[in-house]
């Protein structure tokens, strides 16, 4: 059974980077464009692991992490933060509103895969 990833980012060039990666190795992967799309797939869908951009229109990944936990689809989810900022702010929000990773973009594909092996497992 393969295990499924929701790809949350604005830029249908990371998606289709992180797509491509992931169903290489394995994993099925489903895309949201923005923290809105996302809560409305991740409550109608149980993923192995979620990765979020920060800045996207309608929801940011803050948002849409806190959002997210705050239901019970939330629980025990995996969520790791992708963004262009390691600014250590960003990094204290992200972790309290319940991301256990963190990826600074640009990321190469043995990065990513590193990262949803050890959140998600193969």
């Amino acid at each position: 059974m393969s295990k499924t990833i929701l790809a949350v980012d604005d830029s249908p060039s990371v998606r289709q980077m992180v797509r491509l990666t992931l169903v290489g190795a394995g994993y099925t992967v489903v895309e949201a464009v923005d923290g809105q799309d996302a809560l409305e797939k991740a409550t109608a869908h149980r993923f192995d692991a979620i990765l979020t951009d920060q800045n996207m229109p309608r929801l940011d990944g803050i948002g849409f992490i806190r959002q997210f936990r705050t239901l019970p689809e939330g629980k025990g989810v995996p969520i790791v933060f992708l963004s262009t900022e390691s600014q250590d702010t960003l990094k204290a929000q992200a972790k309290e509103a319940g991301a256990i990773g963190w990826m600074i973009k640009p990321f190469d594909q043995a990065q990513l895969l590193a990262v949803v092996k050890k959140v998600a497992g193969a």
